[in-house]
Order: structure tokens, then C-alpha cells, then sequence
């Protein structure tokens, strides 16, 4: 199994939290998205991904695309310990909270949607940066919201085991904190960020503790 990653990309982050919570070997394969203009563009990662995206796994010849399609593949090929709980309005919960970050927050600040405001629509690393922070704070509200309102919430997103709804929380809490986003309105992620970051699976999954590490 290999895991195509970038050390600071939100969406790989996922996946190896996901990967070190299950105790799932894998090789990683580092994919700088900034060196050279980006080595996801080129010709070789774009055979193992068209989409020029990362991450991607490698499993047995097939390359799965996507985080939250990669995680739910470890979910039915390795169900301990399970991500997603045990009922549908659970598992349901779950993966809103999830896709409020993956759909809804990322990809607004995805690298390729900043190369675009910057390149051809002309817009200043000032305005760049603004427009990170507001769409970064308008997903955390609602995250936050959620979280903080819903008794199902529990020492992590759902309940006292983590979830996918984790795999997603403490990424996007590690970008937010990059760009310069004031945590303190949103007790309750940072809660369940305290509360995550004292597991072994979310430290080794860290930015700082991959190969590609700068």
C-alpha cells in the first residue's frame, strides 16, 4: 500500500491519521506541491492520478483518488477500530461534520483556487490572504456550531472514540492555525483538537513527523 502525500496538504493529513488510527502499514511517496510548479502537474503523478491531486493510494495496482473516498475504503477493508459509528443517523452525523470541512471549507483555500486568484484574476497576497481567513472562519463557525450544540458530541466530534469527522477536524484546524486564524471563538473544536493530539495516531500523523517534512 502507498500512499501519495504532501506533508502539509490537509486532504493527505486525513488519510494518515485515518491510516495510523487503524495501524495500517504504508509507504509513503512524497508529492512537493510547490517545487518545480507543482509536481502533482506533471506527467508522472498525473498517470498514477489525472486529477492532479493529492493524496492518492496505491493499492494492489488501483489508485483510489480523494480522502474521504480513500477513508471510507480503509473503513470497509480494515473496520477496527471503526471510524464511522454504528447506526445510520450516527454514521450520518459523521459525515457532515466531515464534509463541512471537506466540501464546504477546504476547498476554498485549496492551493490551485489560490494559484487561480493570484495568477489570472490578479488579486494581491493581501487580498489572497483575506480571502483564506474569511472562508476559514465562516467553516469553523459552523463546525464549531455543531459541535458545541449537539449532546451527541462527546470527548472527540461524536462520542469518546474518534471519527472520521477527527480525521477531518484537526487538519483543518492545522491550516486555519497556519493562515493566522484566531482559535479562541471555537472552544469546542479545540477541545476535541486538545483531545485528539494526545493520541499517539494524530502525533505520528502530523506535518512535522512526515518524510517530506520542511
Amino acid at each position: 500500500m502507498k500512499l501519495y502525500t504532501y506533508f502539509r496538504s490537509s486532504a493527505a493529513y486525513r488519510v494518515r491519521i485515518a491510516l495510523a488510527l487503524k495501524g495500517i502499514a504504508y509507504d509513503a511517496a512524497p508529492v512537493h506541491l510547490l517545487r518545480n510548479g507543482g509536481e502533482q502537474l506533471g506527467d508522472a503523478y498525473r498517470a498514477i492520478n489525472p486529477a492532479g491531486l493529492v493524496p492518492a493510494l496505491e493499492v494492489d495496482a488501483n489508485v483510489i483518488g480523494q480522502s474521504l473516498a480513500i477513508i471510507e475504503y480503509l473503513e470497509e477493508t480494515y473496520p477496527q477500530p471503526p471510524l464511522l459509528p454504528a447506526t445510520p443517523m450516527q454514521r450520518a452525523r459523521v459525515r457532515a461534520l466531515a464534509l463541512t470541512v471537506a466540501a464546504d471549507t477546504h476547498p476554498l483555500g485549496n492551493l490551485r483556487v489560490l494559484k487561480h486568484l493570484t495568477g489570472p484574476l490578479g488579486v494581491t497576497e493581501e487580498v489572497k490572504l483575506g480571502w483564506q481567513q474569511h472562508w476559514l472562519r465562516t467553516g469553523l463557525s459552523a463546525l464549531e456550531s455543531l459541535l458545541a450544540d449537539d449532546p451527541r458530541t462527546g470527548r472527540y466530534s461524536h462520542g469518546d472514540t474518534p471519527t472520521l469527522a477527527d480525521c477531518c477536524l484537526v487538519p483543518q484546524v492545522f491550516g486555519a492555525q497556519r493562515f493566522g486564524i484566531d482559535m479562541a471563538p471555537y472552544p469546542a473544536i479545540m477541545r476535541i483538537h486538545a483531545a485528539c493530539a494526545e493520541l499517539p495516531a494524530f502525533q505520528q500523523a502530523h506535518p512535522s513527523q512526515q518524510p517530506d517534512a520542511e
